[in-house]
């Protein structure tokens, strides 16, 4: 009885032992749970482009949802709608997304707004710097992002352009390698003729907007034209312009595929990758798709070089252009912690070594994945090409400001109204003809300065405050007629 009463006492007393030391473990644990994942069970929105980096990273995203307790929910949207959303939804100073995707020449403007959260004290915070290293990133895309001396977003990825051609059919033809615009044409002539149209001379994007534009720039600048002369006005009527513009439309309209007025991006990717051309003009990272068999049914047979230029030209600046696209965390989002931590995961150099062996992609902003073993077993082919182009980069170092002024009396009287909305609603007007020429203002990396004389009436008045500096002749006035009848501004 005494024994029994003994043991159970003993039990007794173990398992409240045991019972306590249980709790403290646990209670430990949850401890450190705490300081290794502050931020589990926060959920962060991301609005993402369609593009071969969010598909990788979107197959790593259980690691890192893993890792830190949050969870990420990622919409895709094509790139060529990524900015209107983003300013539709900016603009009401919604915490929708905690998370852009979008290049710098667009979003620029959104930081201008006050609408993206700038990144230096997220960068040096010990709490949340796990996964940065700025040092590793390609300086002309580190460099980049960058509005007042603060910076506001972390590369994702990066691309010039240069001329991809078919060595084999270069060879079989006995076509040198075009480095004038002359040159260019002869060897898209002499493919399309000898094949009887079954390959396409060459191949361009030619779909409306972005992407026509991207294509385009390369015969602008290629045929010594540029945006903006030395004096900061607008140049796209000059002689170069007009030529390169001319070049442009002859070369496809002659030895082109049928339809390539609908031709962005992938469309163009799709007809080079399948043969159906003997040379595009196109995205740096499109070497990936070339070299990558499951995409390509002419991996290994394609050669790189830089953009032709015009016979004689003179350049201002290079004839390739230079896109990077960044991760920024919105200044609305109420987990802005949580967002930088995934932004900064998802550039990383381990996630990008391992992106690039996911989906085919060569954009990669890390240059100790571009340096590695595996991309340069992947795509060593193009390598120097692309580097070769980023380095060729038009960046216009010749003008250091642009100047916005009017033609004789006044700055800008606003509107023609008496012509009417040819052709276009009042929704159009103001989405494809007023708001480029704002947006593109307001994302220009050189200083502009409105220079405003008479009236600046309507339109005119939002262009000229859209500019970074105003400067106003004693003759100058500002008008915005449609608050008389309580409506908002133009633009």
């Amino acid at each position: 009885m005494k024994t029994t009463f003994h043991r159970r006492l003993m039990i007794g007393i173990l398992l409240m032992i045991g019972a306590r030391i249980f709790a403290a473990g646990q209670d430990e644990n949850e401890t450190t749970e705490r300081t290794n994942r502050p931020y589990a069970g926060v959920t962060l929105n991301a609005l993402m482009e369609g593009h071969p980096t969010t598909d990788a990273l979107r197959q790593m995203l259980p690691r890192f949802e893993r890792e830190t307790g949050i969870r990420v929910n990622m919409e895709v949207i094509p790139y060529s709608d990524m900015t209107a959303k983003s300013y539709l939804v900016l603009s009401q100073e919604s915490d929708e997304y905690d998370v852009y995707f979008n290049d710098w020449a667009n979003a620029v403007g959104l930081v201008d707004a006050g609408h993206l959260a700038a990144l230096d004290d997220a960068i040096a915070d010990e709490r949340l710097n796990r996964f940065v290293d700025i040092d590793d990133f390609v300086p002309t895309y580190a460099n980049q992002p960058f509005y007042n001396g603060s910076r506001y977003g972390l590369p994702m990825y990066g691309e010039s352009t240069f001329l991809m051609y078919r060595k084999d059919l270069f060879a079989e033809y006995g076509v040198e390698v075009p480095e004038t615009f002359s040159e260019l044409l002869a060897a898209a002539r002499t493919i399309h003729e000898a094949t009887d149209g079954d390959v396409y001379g060459i191949t361009l994007r030619g779909q409306q907007g972005i992407h026509a534009v991207y294509a385009w720039a390369a015969f602008l600048w290629g045929a010594g034209g540029s945006w903006f002369d030395r004096t900061g006005r607008l140049s796209l009527d000059s002689a170069e312009a007009i030529a390169g513009t001319q070049f442009y439309a002859d070369i496809l309209n002659r030895y082109g595929p049928p339809g390539f007025a609908n031709f962005g991006w992938t469309e163009n990717r799709v007809a080079f990758t399948q043969g159906r051309a003997a040379m595009t003009i196109d995205a740096t990272v499109n070497g990936a798709f070339n070299e990558d068999e499951r995409e390509s049914a002419i991996a290994g047979l394609v050669g790189y070089a830089p953009v032709p230029v015009a016979d004689g030209a003179e350049l201002i600046g290079g004839q390739h252009s230079l896109a990077v696209h960044h991760l920024y965390v919105s200044r609305y989002s109420k987990a802005q912690e949580a967002a930088f931590l995934f932004i900064s995961w998802a550039t990383s150099k381990e996630v990008q070594a391992r992106g690039f062996t996911i989906e085919p992609h060569s954009g990669v902003t890390s240059v100790s994945a571009l340096d590695s073993d595996a991309f340069q077993d992947r795509y060593g082919a193009f390598v120097p090409g692309m580097l070769a182009a980023l380095e060729q980069a038009n960046g216009e170092a010749s003008i250091r400001a642009v100047v916005l002024t009017g033609e004789g009396r006044s700055f800008s009287a606003g509107a023609d109204l008496k012509s009417g909305l040819i052709g276009r609603s009042v929704h159009g007007k103001l989405q494809y003809e007023y708001r480029p020429v704002l947006s593109a203002i307001a994302t220009m990396p050189k200083p502009v300065i409105a220079c405003v004389g008479g009236s600046a009436a309507g339109i005119g008045l939002s262009m000229a405050l859209q500019c970074d500096l105003l400067i106003m002749a004693d003759n100058a006035f500002m008008l915005s007629p449609f608050t008389t009848i309580s409506l908002v501004p133009d633009g």
